[in-house]
């Protein structure tokens, strides 16, 4: 499950959790435009309200991926609380870098860094990532479960602004993953501070999650009033959803449109050349031959038709 929040206009700064696997909006919580980045409450009550969309079955391991504004003493005590016999609940959470962790950085010894994981487990050079929790001096402070790891990665032009004297000075840029995962049973490698890195990086797909909420509406509240737009959130994460099961469900196998954008969908599927007519009180669709991907539309439709009916 991920979670993340996005600001973007006069009174608008929601915040809302997805589910990875299916890329489905778990939950959504529209606040004014003035609510704070780090409030705890709405995060928790978010990530209430996600688990609640999961069948029961499901909530006996979940990975709940933050960016930095979750990086909060309560909310990830709060996840910790979480855990129970029966249920594991592990995070990685983007980690704010103050002085001390650039100092915890600065004494890492060059053997400390290893090349970091592309997301299809591959090794790559371009980036490195190392263990740092031994050596920061502010998870005194924190829970004895957290456990931090450092990616270092090139700079390009648009951070040169931003870099640190520590960043000038190495030549580097430097992010850092909170996560309380020590290893996970059955899982090869899942200790490495690689493996940890490249799963927390995995949670840069809730930014697709976002650009697809907008291109349903979310992108403008159309009313001045509260309730009104609270109604438009709600209608626009269900058009989103459904666009989401139509693509795992009828669309998995077609590499064109299994991970198509809302707007490919339209015009290719929604948007289609046909004409709806009743004949012996049959309604039939007759959908052009030219039209490319007419086979795609059938395929689906009769996938999603067999379906079993809801219980």
């Amino acid at each position: 499950m991920n979670s993340s929040e996005n600001k973007k206009g006069y009174g608008f700064h929601p915040l809302g959790a997805w589910c990875s696997n299916t890329a489905e909006c778990l939950a959504m919580l529209l606040r004014s435009g003035n609510a704070g980045t780090n409030t705890v409450a709405d995060h928790i009550r978010v990530l209430g309200d996600a688990i609640d969309q999961l069948p029961v079955a499901y909530r006996r391991k979940i990975l709940i991926r933050i960016d930095g504004a979750g990086a909060t003493h309560e909310l990830l005590e709060h996840i910790e609380a979480m855990n129970r016999a029966w249920r594991s609940v592990k995070f990685t959470v983007g980690w704010t870098i103050t002085d001390a962790d650039e100092a915890a950085i600065d004494r890492l010894p060059a053997g400390a860094w290893g090349d970091s994981l592309n997301q299809d487990g591959t090794a790559t050079s371009d980036a490195h990532v190392a263990e740092l929790t031994g050596l920061n001096q502010r998870l005194h402070a924190w829970s004895g479960r957290l456990r931090l790891t450092v990616r270092r990665t090139k700079p390009s032009a648009r951070h040169a602004k931003k870099l640190t004297d520590l960043e000038k000075r190495t030549g580097w840029r430097y992010q850092i993953v909170a996560t309380n995962i020590a290893r996970i049973a059955g899982v090869p490698g899942s200790h490495q501070p690689q493996w940890i890195d490249a799963l927390h990086r995995a949670h840069a797909g809730v930014e697709d999650q976002v650009r697809a909420g907008k291109a349903m509406g979310l992108r403008n509240l159309p009313s001045k009033a509260w309730t009104v737009n609270r109604g438009w959130v709600l209608a626009c994460n269900i058009a989103a959803d459904l666009t989401a099961w139509t693509r795992l469900l009828g669309l998995h196998d077609r590499p064109d449109l299994a991970h198509a954008e809302p707007d490919t969908l339209r015009y290719r599927l929604l948007h289609l050349p046909a004409k709806l007519a009743t004949h012996a009180r049959r309604r039939v669709l007759s959908i052009s031959s030219t039209w490319p991907w007419a086979d795609a539309f059938t395929l689906c439709w009769q996938r999603l038709t067999q379906l079993p009916a809801a219980t």
